[in-house]
């Protein structure tokens, strides 16, 4: 039989299929809940003995073992996420929750003729980006800043343990199965060992890598063809949260040309803060993610970033829990208009005035020009 495409989606298997993980632990599969760019996610439980249960708190992401994502996530998995090193993270961190989900298990498994890779984890929820397209594209800013908040402490984390992600997006972006306010950094696939043994990889453009990454969001470093770097990380970010807020970007209409998108990012970069300030709608202010793509901009290509300063940038952020309720009032021409209208509703109009109080009022208004005539 020939081996499958690499980019083919894997032939699903059977439901109630038992998977060995590599330290001999079983794992029952159940339905299909979604599926990525080269796998497909199974519920999934360790009771063997019967169905996997519709509240179950574990998912399975398989994939074909010739494919590379999986195997580059289960990389990051096994060196940089064990659930003991987050859970000291979070304890010297005083975090309450930092948004990496609980790696469970991965093994190799056959059926068919075909060999899969898979990987075991806590089941998640909704992406962002369905959040986004129900509101409009936009999200409230208190939930962007505290979004921005939360990713920061997750890109801490893994770039302490050598790894950036790369492709920080909206899709990307889990709320928690059983509490949907609690968002994860997932699909690790396209993350990368900057620092391997604490060397941090050379400067060097590569025209012939260009452009990798989702091309919305994507680095300029990303745009010139150099390795993932910890400020590319940030800026990714930056992006992120400014679409977010705006519900647009300034090369939206442009994404199918990489050369025009990098092109738009710069002149967006090298105009700071006016150019990220000038998005502003009218009920929520850019200038903090000014602020932070200032920072951004800062940062030379080897450089740690303070990440408690770009946390402070945020604080203006409401704490508590995340609202991804739709924000108040659309954006651009709309919610201008909404603005004139709310003003005229604010502004009382005077009834008319009285003849008598009409000749007083004239009578003042002569008074007062004489009085400027003769200073």
């Amino acid at each position: 039989m020939a081996p499958p495409r690499r980019s083919a989606l894997p032939k699903p298997l059977p439901d109630g299929f038992i998977l060995t993980d590599t330290e001999k632990k079983k794992w029952r599969l159940g339905k299909i809940i979604g599926q990525g760019g080269f796998g497909l996610i199974y519920l999934a439980s360790q009771d063997t003995g019967k169905p996997v249960a519709e509240d179950t708190d574990f998912a399975i992401k398989v994939e074909y073992q010739e494919n590379g994502p999986l195997f580059s996530e289960l990389k990051f998995y096994q060196r940089a996420a064990k659930a003991d090193s987050i859970q000291k993270w979070k304890r010297d961190k005083k975090l309450d929750f930092l948004g990496i989900p609980t790696y469970s298990g991965s093994g190799l498994a056959e059926y068919g003729g075909l060999r899969y890779r898979f990987m075991a984890m806590d089941r998640l929820g909704s992406d962002l980006q369905r959040v986004c397209e129900r509101n409009k594209g936009r999200l409230k800013k208190t939930t962007v800043l505290q979004l921005g908040q939360r990713l920061v402490d997750v890109l801490e984390y893994i770039h302490e343990n050598e790894y950036v992600h790369a492709d920080i997006k909206a899709a990307n972006l889990m709320q928690g199965y059983r509490d949907p306010e609690q968002v994860y950094l997932v699909d690790y696939g396209l993350s990368y060992r900057y620092c391997p043994d604490g060397v941090h990889k050379e400067y060097k453009e590569n025209p012939k890598k260009g452009h990798n990454g989702t091309i919305e969001y994507t680095s300029l470093d990303a745009h010139k063809g150099l390795s993932p770097s910890r400020r590319g990380d940030l800026q990714i970010l930056g992006f992120c949260l400014l679409h977010w807020l705006c519900g647009s970007l300034p090369w939206d209409n442009v994404l199918k040309n990489p050369s025009e998108v990098q092109e738009a990012k710069a002149r967006l970069m090298n105009n700071l803060p006016d150019s990220v300030q000038q998005m502003s709608v009218s009920v929520a202010s850019t200038d903090e993610v000014a602020s932070f793509l200032l920072y951004v901009k800062t940062l030379d290509y080897h450089d740690k970033p303070d990440y408690q300063h770009v946390k402070d940038l945020f604080a203006s952020a409401v704490s508590g829990r995340l609202d991804f309720s739709m924000p108040g009032r659309p954006v651009g021409s709309a919610t201008k208009e909404l603005c004139k209208e709310e003003k005229k509703e604010q502004i009382e109009v005077p009834p008319k005035p009285s003849l008598c109080q009409q000749r007083w009022m004239m009578k003042n208004l002569i008074g007062s020009s004489k009085c400027q005539l003769t200073t």
